[in-house]
């Protein structure tokens, strides 16, 4: 059920003030108390809309800047397999035709600037498909394979040339994962004994080709089916090296392709984190206990317009749950890193709550610098009581803390497409003390990094703009010149004998802070 409001009433609503905390909040680390490892699950893996865009220059442009801010390892994307990446045939004798120039293309790509694909099995071929059912504009076939010995046999050849292509001790660092959503009718036809059927003949060829290839399922919606995967795996004696599943922080509804629904941001604290801890629960009491849980989507909503994705608002958001998460799962794979992403069809407006880390111009969203700022933790991370931070080190020396607030402001009644696409001043929240102790004393460069309300936000920026549905040149230059991730503040310091740096940030609602203490050279 849609809500409507008016533009003076959401800003009544806006406008009423909050009980806030005004208590300091207090950030004590030490960089001789290290916890243990940094865990870089949140890096692992990132999400893309389908193959055949990845051939687009702009796409591999956009991509290329990503990997280099925030080390981002493997690339997960639909339609590996559908029409449009001219893979299968069968020719007027009736033989079976395999092209793999397309997928070359693309793969030489990814890997020449050093990310590894994430390998997402499907659509099916329409020359393959039993039934025309398709999903999105650009028509992926979800219907079971004809025959599903022929599918084995196209998965195993595609193994086998990655194998020949470039060898087997690459191929063994991917993941091949079987299908998207298959309890989702919109994405599979079948059921999901027909699924399973599916996966074993695909699981089985990967592993025909080598049995080190690493292969699981079922990338359901909502953290779906993981004990019954495991229990078919076990029972039919299936290869399963990990589970894959997929959640968005709203309360309501799987697909929405075409952004009809009126969102709203879930109130649960343990949104998506809670399907984690679940789901790590599930494999624990399974006859698989130590399978390796990939989250191969995530993100606050799953359609592709709900600007939650472009406000200010989902840097922070996107850093609580990834904490939240840390030790269960062994990838957040974010959906998805651009808005070059055509699942309704080619977008007509510049910034839509699209999905993306960057827009279709390539203007970075606040949501890009948590990775950016992620990326720049070091090895080690620190002890630390404080639930909305995370403290590192590296072996030089140097110390990082990575701070942020997760606000909830979404007034009742009001969804995500009416509140998040206005300009939204946040209210003060106190100030932050940021404690480091156990430094080797002498000279450091301070220097604190910044992603909030008009700070690194370009969204915001394209607010007071007018909102316009095209951009001038002028103001795409504009808009990334608000959103660099630059240091809004660089100084040299000077820890004394006690090995102790402090500081006091203000914080407001949902900011995000990144704090770096570099020992000088």
């Amino acid at each position: 059920m849609k809500h409507t409001i008016t533009q003076a009433a959401l800003a009544a609503l806006i406008a009423i003030p909050l009980a806030l905390n005004a208590q300091e909040r207090v950030i004590d680390v030490d960089v001789t108390q290290v916890k243990g490892p940094l865990d870089r699950m949140f890096n692992l893996s990132v999400g893309a809309g389908r193959a055949n865009e990845g051939l687009r220059a702009d796409w591999q442009q956009q991509l290329a800047e990503l990997r280099k801010d925030t080390g981002f390892r493997y690339i997960r994307m639909h339609g590996l397999l559908s029409d449009d990446m001219g893979v299968f045939r069968i020719d007027p004798q009736g033989q079976e035709q395999y092209n793999f120039q397309y997928i070359d293309a693309l793969f030489d790509y990814l890997l020449g600037i050093g990310i590894k694909p994430f390998v997402e099995l499907g659509f099916m071929p329409s020359a393959m498909a039993s039934g025309t059912k398709t999903i999105f504009w650009w028509r992926g076939n979800v219907t079971p394979p004809r025959d599903y010995e022929q599918w084995g046999r196209l998965v195993k050849a595609l193994t086998r040339h990655w194998t020949e292509r470039y060898g087997k001790a690459e191929v063994a660092s991917w993941y091949f994962e079987v299908w998207n959503e298959p309890n989702l009718d919109g994405f599979w036809a079948g059921t999901q004994d027909e699924y399973f059927k599916l996966y074993a003949h695909a699981a089985r060829a990967v592993k025909s080709v080598d049995a080190s290839y690493r292969v699981g399922g079922p990338a359901t919606a909502g953290a779906a089916w993981i004990p019954e995967m495991i229990n078919y795996a076990s029972k039919n004696r299936v290869p399963l090296d990990f589970v894959s599943t997929h959640s968005y922080g709203v309360n309501q509804g799987f697909l929405d392709e075409f952004g009809t629904t009126g969102t709203v941001l879930s109130k649960d604290e343990m949104a998506v984190a809670g399907d984690v801890l679940r789901n790590r629960k599930e494999i624990a009491a399974s006859g698989m206990p130590k399978l390796e849980l990939h989250y191969t989507e995530w993100s606050s909503s799953y359609t592709p317009a709900d600007p939650t994705h472009d406000s200010y608002h989902q840097a922070a958001y996107i850093l609580k749950k990834l904490k939240q998460s840390s030790g269960a799962v062994q990838s957040m794979s974010y959906w998805v890193f651009t808005d070059i992403f055509e699942e309704p069809g080619p977008r007509f407006e510049a910034f839509h709550g699209g999905f993306g880390l960057m827009n279709t111009q390539g203007i970075k969203k606040p949501a890009y610098f948590a990775y950016q700022f992620l990326n720049q933790l070091g090895a080690h991370e620190l002890d630390n009581a404080d639930q909305d931070s995370m403290a590192a080190r590296d072996d030089k020396g140097n110390a990082q803390v990575l701070l942020w607030d997760v606000t909830y402001t979404l007034p009742d009644g009001v969804n995500n497409q009416q509140y998040f696409i206005q300009d939204l001043p946040p209210r003060a929240k106190g100030s932050v003390k940021v404690a480091v102790r156990g430094l080797t004393p002498g000279a450091y460069t301070m220097t604190v990094s910044q992603v909030g309300y008009k700070q690194n936000d370009a969204f915001t920026a394209y607010i007071g703009m007018g909102s316009p549905k095209q951009l001038t040149r002028p103001q795409v230059a504009t808009l990334k010149a608000t959103a660099t991730g630059k240091p809004s503040r660089r100084q040299s310091v000077t820890v004394g004998r006690d090995g102790v740096f402090s500081t006091a940030l203000p914080m407001r609602e949902n900011d995000v802070y990144l704090l770096q203490l570099d020992a000088a050279r």
